[in-house]
């Protein structure tokens, strides 16, 4: 079976004796590794202020808690995304207020986010689903527009870029998760990049209980409130290992990713997604429209290729049911969306055989 999604890990003889290395050093908690991994990681998203955490999930909670997200506000978001993007937001206390997609991507629709916005609005979270990059020209529209900030859930898309930056640099704060399964993966993790560094140095704090390393701990006076979202130096040698190799990985993807965007071309019940002017994709996972979508899962399956649509909408779990709202392009959408491989395990003859499969028909 060719798998849908599948870890990347570099090879034994460079990462083990890095791993040994830091176990043994007698300091595996959070150190000059973690600030290592941190100026690489800036290096390559061209972001000074990358800060790492143990989840992605850890760096939504603190963007949310940098954009003053609190009990009452409101937060318009997607329900098509992995659920953590949402869980987050339910722990501030705020209300989710779904806006719906655009059909073209699978991205919100920055239309419809607009019609969403009230006075109770404090975030706007928009996804980059799939390693799609959003229409990020418009959402820099609408956050300079209303003075509300976009948390840009990258989690899909490292490496990804707009008009020649990396995502992770067009918007006050983006995540990126380091998840076992990412393009880049630190076994668990994540990194929340900041536009501001008065923020950054505030982020800081709150990814510790709020005690800054640079005093002592008897200096110290807590004055944020702070919790335990550290990465610490074992992830970040992984991190720093993987990051050699991030070029490569990420670089297979994109390659195998414009290979089906041309081979997949004009195939009866198949559409293919469109692209936001001046954005390049990471094609974490490779997306097209199908009539009988289900067919076409178990015919793919059948033949050895893991095909699925991987994510519930959102809107369906019973904690967002306040939420409850009509999403028409969700509804089409879900009835036709689905993922077949595409990361850098798929060979030149893998991605062969997984088109001429797709063009036998299902």
């Amino acid at each position: 079976m060719i798998p849908l999604i599948r870890t990347f890990m570099p090879p034994k003889d460079e990462l083990m004796p890095e791993l040994e290395k830091v176990l043994y050093s007698g300091y595996i908690n959070q150190g000059v590794v973690v600030d290592d991994f941190e100026k690489e990681l800036a290096t390559y998203l061209g972001n000074s202020n990358c800060l790492t955490v143990n989840s992605g999930t850890a760096a939504l909670h603190i963007a949310l808690i940098l954009a003053g997200v609190k009990e009452g506000d409101e937060v318009i978001s997607t329900a098509l995304t992995a659920e953590p993007t949402n869980t987050v937001i339910k722990q501030t206390g705020a209300k989710i207020v779904w806006a719906d997609i655009d059909l073209k991507t699978g991205n919100l629709s920055p239309e419809d986010v607009e019609r969403k916005i009230t006075n109770k609005t404090k975030a706007i979270m928009v996804v980059d689903y799939a390693g799609i990059p959003m229409d990020i020209k418009k959402f820099q529209e609408i956050e300079k527009k209303y003075g509300i900030p976009i948390i840009e859930d990258g989690a899909h898309a490292f490496g990804a870029s707009f008009a020649g930056k990396k995502i992770g640099n067009h918007f006050k704060y983006t995540i990126f998760s380091f998840q076992a399964i990412k393009h880049l993966t630190t076994v668990d993790g994540g990194v929340l990049c900041i536009a501001n560094n008065d923020e950054f140095e505030k982020a800081k704090l709150i990814r510790w209980f709020g005690i800054s390393k640079n005093v002592t701990r008897k200096e110290n006076d807590i004055s944020v409130q702070g919790y335990k979202y550290h990465m610490n130096n074992v992830n970040a040698t992984v991190g720093l290992v993987q990051l050699k190799h991030i070029s490569s990985v990420v670089g297979k993807y994109i390659e195998n990713g414009k290979f089906f965007d041309e081979a997949l071309k004009n195939i009866p019940n198949l559409e293919l997604l469109e692209y936001y002017p001046d954005s390049q994709p990471s094609y974490w996972l490779y997306t097209v429209k199908v009539k009988n979508k289900q067919a076409f899962i178990d015919t793919l399956n059948t033949k050895g290729i893991m095909a699925s649509d991987l994510h519930k909408r959102n809107d369906l779990h019973t904690i967002f049911n306040e939420s409850m709202s009509s999403l028409p392009n969700l509804d089409q959408f879900e009835n036709e969306w689905v993922h077949i491989p595409c990361g850098w395990w798929v060979t030149e003859e893998d991605r062969e055989y997984i088109v001429r499969t797709i063009k036998e028909g299902w």
